[in-house]
């Protein structure tokens, strides 16, 4: 049977150190860089590239009709979309490089990039 007089000080300091070190891998890991630049595909071809400094409003027609993507503040997201389910509208604002939304009825997608990507299974 385990006891609570078993753990001594040095234990509990190991149990810290390693849940610091657990801490600090996963935000060091598993967060992107800052993103400078969205890279907007439509029908599986770039359509625009625009930089994330300037706001502004960018319409791109895809098969269902036109999705709408806003840039503000060095942020991005998909707006409006024809697309029966709106999954991309819902994902909301896309702020660290490698970040991407993709409106697979209307075959339109936008992906963040610069800095560093996130970490994810396809990078791993």
């Amino acid at each position: 049977m385990f006891s609570i007089h078993l753990i001594k000080p040095g234990d509990y300091l190991t149990l810290l150190v390693g849940v610091l070190c657990t801490v600090w891998l996963t935000l060091m890991l598993w967060s992107g860089g800052v993103a400078n630049k969205a890279i907007i595909r439509a029908g599986g071809k770039i359509f625009r590239e625009v930089a994330l400094s300037n706001d502004q409003t960018i319409e791109v027609p895809g098969p269902l009709g036109v999705s709408i993507i806003t840039i503000e503040e060095h942020k991005a997201r998909i707006t409006s979309d024809p697309s029966p389910r709106q999954y991309c509208v819902h994902q909301g604002w896309l702020q660290q490089s490698g970040e991407i939304a993709i409106c697979l009825p209307n075959q339109v997608s936008v992906e963040l990039t610069g800095g560093d990507k996130k970490y994810d299974s396809l990078n791993y």
